[in-house]
């Protein structure tokens, strides 16, 4: 047998997510799906208590082959919580049948949203230990909490049970924050989903590790580079989830015009200039903020009880014929 040494990357990281896999679920899980009407702390804590565990061995398993993962996956669960509320819509696949146009076609999403292969294994993998029991909207969620705490960020419990859509919505696709939204568009887009400026504030800084396209850029590719160009978002430490991002911005040196204009916006001394200076003067600070802002973004619009389904597969909605 050849060494893992010696076989290609996505063979090694099978090789390696079986190996994890068997781990978890050799420490057992419920095979029954719970029901509830809101969501709760301890929602699969009877139906599927391996639930975190899974979803933190596949993405521990998923970064050591691209490190990019953990900032992929929470930008997955900030752009389907801003589109039809926290309900899993960016994960569909087109579907006729169903009537179901992707999301993911959208500008702020197209070519650039990444990660869906990492959630397809952790349901895949739930699916197994506890079928049709977590939803695609929860492994966002979570996804998105294990991303940033092994980063090297915080961690912080999280309120599931979230059920899934079972349809997309383009239009509010298409109105995601943008990279070159002005600081008073960004407000009104957070302000629609009941967040304020220290939320607005507190979530940019997942701009604190990961990366971006070029021609996203304040530079724009004027470096020489090719578009699709990757650009660290913070230089110093780009795959380290802390608070450098924010004496980025107050250098004037934030890769995203959006981010940038936190500080030089002249509406932004009045408003978010303050936090940003709290922010990168703290970092205990930043990350109690920003574990608060990410638990009520994850409020935003979910389906509960009766409404919605789990889904089977995270691309599709359920058939009848399952």
């Amino acid at each position: 047998m050849a060494s893992s040494s010696s076989l290609p990357s996505a063979a090694r990281c099978s090789l390696l997510l079986i190996a994890a896999l068997t781990l978890v679920l050799s420490h057992g899980a419920h095979a029954y799906g719970g029901s509830g009407t809101g969501l709760s702390y301890s929602f699969y804590d009877n139906s599927c208590p391996s639930a975190r565990d899974i979803v933190r061995r596949v993405i521990q398993v998923a970064r050591i082959i691209d490190a990019r993962i953990p900032a992929s996956l929470i930008r997955l669960h900030f752009h389907d919580c801003f589109a039809n509320g926290c309900d899993g819509s960016l994960l569909l696949d087109d579907d006729i049948s169903s009537g179901i146009m992707s999301e993911k076609k959208a500008p702020g999403n197209y070519q650039s949203a990444r990660g869906f292969n990492v959630v397809d294994n952790i349901k895949r993998v739930l699916e197994i230990a506890c079928p049709g029991t977590v939803s695609c909207a929860d492994i966002l969620t979570l996804a998105a909490e294990i991303s940033v705490e092994l980063a090297g960020g915080p961690a912080w419990n999280v309120p599931l049970g979230r059920r899934d859509g079972t349809k997309t919505n383009i239009e509010s696709a298409k109105d995601l924050p943008s990279p070159f939204d002005s600081l008073d568009i960004l407000q009104k887009k957070f302000r629609n989903m009941g967040l304020n400026d220290i939320d607005l504030v507190a979530l940019q800084g997942a701009h604190t590790f990961g990366r971006a396209q070029c021609q996203f850029t304040q530079r724009n590719c004027t470096a020489g580079q090719e578009v699709g160009t990757l650009v660290n978002l913070d230089a110093a430490t780009p795959n380290v989830f802390d608070n450098k991002y924010y004496g980025n911005l107050l250098q004037g040196r934030a890769e995203l015009p959006s981010d940038q204009v936190m500080t030089s916006d002249p509406i932004a001394a009045a408003t978010t200039a303050p936090i940003v200076h709290r922010f990168s003067g703290n970092q205990k600070d930043f990350f109690a903020n920003f574990a608060a802002s990410m638990i009520k973004m994850g409020n935003i619009s979910p389906l509960t009880g009766r409404d919605g389904e789990v889904r089977k597969n995270c691309r599709r909605v359920n058939k009848k014929s399952y």
